[in-house]
């Protein structure tokens, strides 16, 4: 097991989790990634593997794993998942990208 800090991506104030070295960190967000699952942090058990479980881990900023005090909202560490030996990725986000400028 090894000692990894994360900082709040609102306030950066930093937490840490003990997990195994092998895992390979996506992204540490405000917001879930759409199709993947979180387990809170609290329920880790230093034992048990995070990623057997769900596709990251949902922190909150504040709770016990934070150093000092902190924002109180939760973010989110994902962690790279793969499907049948390819990388997954999360479902795109619709972008409108029909623009109107007004010109003078």
């Amino acid at each position: 097991m090894v000692t990894v800090s994360y900082h709040c991506p609102r306030c950066e104030a930093v937490a840490r989790l003990e997990r195994d070295p092998y895992l390979a960190d996506r992204c540490v967000t405000p917001d879930p990634l759409n199709g993947w699952e979180y387990v809170p942090a609290y329920e880790l058990d230093g034992e048990t593997d995070p990623q057997e479980r769900a596709d990251g881990v949902e922190l909150v900023c504040g709770a016990a794993e934070t150093d000092g005090e902190g924002c109180g909202e939760p973010y989110y560490l994902s962690f790279v998942a793969f499907d049948e030996g390819n990388r997954r990725e999360p479902p795109g986000r619709s972008v409108d990208a029909n623009f109107e400028f007004l010109r003078q």
